[in-house]
Formats: structure tokens, sequence, C-alpha cells
């Protein structure tokens, strides 16, 4: 009975967070607008710092701070910092010609790596702006992408503000259709958090803004800040949105091995999250803690359920039910096996690859979990590889 009860619970907990989840959000976001009360073009726009920090971007540094600089934004109110973390290439060489050609520009050379977070925190020492626009150096602003961030600041009850990311390079090879595909996905839950509640789980990190004054250092060895911050403005009892119009572009991840490095970091300071904002789970009837366990918590967890549901169908393998649950399971399981080949074979199978896909990132979550449970001893990061430039 008990084994009986572990398996249900664990395919419940995985149907609640990818199905019924989202299927109660969209019911509780219908007919709810985004943000109305936002800042118009005639406005006084408050004064913003964009904060970008950077670690061998040479290929595409030049170009970020162009699309900056190209926006329709009032030029006399943005400042630009860039802190360089012990760069090798010419990112720094770069960083010195447009501190001579653009006034309000300013960078930092960091001639020993401390990390992205403690890169962040460092330049926000300096910032003078009211709102605080984070954003990477791959990672391209259109023209009226800071206005469309900004102008949600005039809610005096919103705090954080994401932009809609918008990925090229996508291919029917390697992960770009299905990484595309569910950060699409998403981007779609997201909406629907910031349209219901505004309880906004997670922005993703590429560029986002959020009030100066609800800014705390990112605690050291910390490897995931966006969520952190996003976590801070929540539990301050503002709200997170989604800034649906202001869209940036990035190219998307093509390597299965990058971007499971990548998955793996995050999923490890998922765990730092959890367990600093594990507070904020209680009471899970109210929106925060709702989609902070639905929308996360069970997902992170997603691997041990998982395991849970296979063990458990061995050890109910004398049940009919449980014979044909553990069948299914085992030819999930073999599927990335059977992409594999296929791929050998130059065949490209886009079911199988969300199922590769999907079964990655689990496994990653699982990596992380053990990273994070040995000790995180360093928030030094490596820049993905994408498909630009390359």
């Amino acid at each position: 009975m008990i084994f009986e009860l572990l398996f249900w619970i664990s395919l419940l907990a995985l149907f609640h967070s990818y199905i019924l989840f989202p299927f109660i959000l969209k019911l509780f976001s219908l007919n709810k607008k985004a943000n109305q009360l936002i800042y118009n073009r005639n406005d006084a726009l408050p004064f913003i710092s964009v904060i970008i920090a950077v670690h061998n971007e040479e290929l595409v540094l030049a170009d970020k701070i162009k699309s900056i600089f190209y926006t329709d934004y009032p030029h006399n109110n943005i400042e630009v910092i860039i802190g360089s973390d012990a760069s090798l290439d010419g990112t720094n060489r770069i960083l010195n010609v447009f501190s001579k050609n653009y006034n309000q520009f300013y960078y930092h050379e960091f001639h020993e790596r401390i990390g992205k977070p403690q890169v962040i925190n460092r330049l926000v020492t300096f910032a003078k702006g009211d709102v605080l626009i984070f954003t990477d150096a791959n990672v391209f602003l259109q023209t009226s992408t800071l206005f469309e961030i900004v102008k949600h600041f005039k809610n005096p009850e919103i705090g954080l503000v994401d932009t809609k990311m918008y990925h090229r390079g996508e291919k029917i090879n390697g992960i770009a259709y299905q990484e595309n595909a569910y950060i699409n996905r998403e981007f779609n839950i997201k909406d629907m958090e910031s349209r219901a509640w505004g309880t906004m789980m997670g922005p993703f990190g590429g560029c986002f803004a959020i009030r100066k004054d609800l800014f705390s250092p990112v605690p050291d060895k910390f490897l995931v800040d966006d969520f952190y911050l996003n976590m801070l403005v929540l539990s301050s009892n503002y709200r997170a949105i989604n800034g649906i119009t202001a869209i940036v572009t990035e190219d998307i991840a093509i390597s299965i091995n990058e971007e499971f490095r990548r998955k793996i970091r995050i999923a490890a300071g998922n765990f730092q999250n959890l367990k600093y904002f594990f507070h904020m789970l209680w009471p899970p009837y109210k929106p925060t803690g709702f989609c902070f366990l639905s929308h996360k918590v069970l997902r992170w967890l997603g691997p041990f359920f998982m395991i849970i549901t296979f063990i458990t169908s061995i050890l109910l393998i004398d049940k009919d039910l449980f014979k044909y649950l553990l069948f299914i399971q085992v030819v999930i399981f073999l599927i990335p096996l059977a992409d594999l080949l296929m791929q050998y074979f130059k065949i490209q199978n886009v079911f199988f690859r969300f199922i590769t896909h999907f079964l990655t990132m689990n496994i990653a979550l699982f990596v992380g979990f053990c990273k994070y449970t040995a000790g995180i001893k360093s928030n030094i990061w490596q820049p993905t590889r994408r498909n630009q430039r390359e």
C-alpha cells in the first residue's frame, strides 16, 4: 500500500507541475489584462542603469553596446556600467574604446575572476539609476526595448519586469527547436502568473529590470542571481511581471552538451534559492507560495519523482497495471538511445528529441542537486557558447 501511495503521489506531483498548474493559471488569468498603469512617451522617465557582467565577450560586445545606445530611450536618462571579469580576449579594449566615445558609459576591470553575481553586486554600488536593468552580452535590444521595460515602473506595486526573448538560429539538428519550444512555453506560464497575481516565477535572466531600492547583494557563491532577485521582490510584497512588448533577441543554444552544462549550474543554483526562500512556500494556498511550489519546486524535484515512480513500479510488478506502467517508463527511458542511433544515420526525429530534451533536463536537475549537496565551491561562470558569430 505504501509503495502505491508513493507512486501516485509522485506521478500526481509531475502531472500537477507540467499539466494541471498551467491549466489552473489559464483559468485565473483569463480576461485579466497586463499592467495598465504605465509611463507614456511624454512623461518624465526615470534615470536607469544598464548593468552587464562580461567575460571574454569580444565577439558580441560591440554590437550589444550599440544596441543599447540605439534604443529610443532618452540618452540623458541612461548610464551603462559594465564589469569585465578578468577577460583575456579583446573585451577590455572594446570597453575602453566605447568609454571614450559615449558619455555615461563606465567600465570596471576585475583582474581576478569573482563570478557574475559578485560583479553585479559591485557594479550596483556605482549605479545612480532608479531602475536597474541587468542584461547579458549576447542579448540584443530593439529600438523600443528599454522604454517598454521601464514604462511599467510607473505602477508603484511593480518591482520587477522581465522581457520577451526571441531566439535566432533555430535548426532541426541539435536541441535548438526543443529548447525554443520549452522557453516559449515557460514564457506563456510566466505571463499567466503575471496577469493572474503578479507572481512571475523567475525572469529568463538575459534582460530584466528591478527597482534599485529593492536590490540586495546576491549572497556569496550563489549561482542564479536573477531568481534570487525575483524572489526578493516578491518577498517585499511587490509584483513581478512580464513585459511582453519589451523584445530582446538571442542566439539559441544548439549543442546539447553546452545546454546540459548550463542547466546543471542553474539546477544547483535553484536548490540554493530553495533553501534561502523555503519560508515563501507557506502558506501554499496564497499566490506566491502556490506558484513557487507548483511552477518551480515540484519541477526541481522532478527527477526524484521519476525515480520513485520507476522503483515503485518494479516493486509492484506483480500487479498488471504497474507492469504496463513500468513498460511505458522503460520505453520512454530508451528513447534517447534510439534518438542517438537515429542521429548517427542522419535521421532527425522531432518527437524523440523532445523526450531526449525533457529527460536531459531532469538528469541535469539531479546532477545539479548532487553538486549542491556536495557544496558550491565557486560561482565562477563560463558563458554558454551559442550559434552566433562562430
